[in-house]
């Protein structure tokens, strides 16, 4: 699998939202991300859809504690 400008490893995505690697992990086998594809390594590689959805899922988080 060749890497894209819009592929983001998971040290970069716990970096841009301040969460760690075992809630994305978390997200993702609860279904609230799709389906997050996997390099020839097996480690995930999350695209600008799973970012949208990562958003949202804050979003609604924050919601919830106000």
């Amino acid at each position: 699998m060749k890497k894209k400008k819009s592929d983001y490893s998971t040290a970069k995505i716990c970096s841009m939202f301040d969460v760690t690697k075992t809630t994305l992990f978390k997200w993702e086998k609860e279904g609230k991300l799709t389906k997050v594809k996997k390099d020839w390594r097996g480690w995930r590689v999350f695209t600008d859809k799973n970012i949208e959805e990562i958003r949202k899922i804050i979003q609604e988080k924050k919601r919830q504690n106000m």
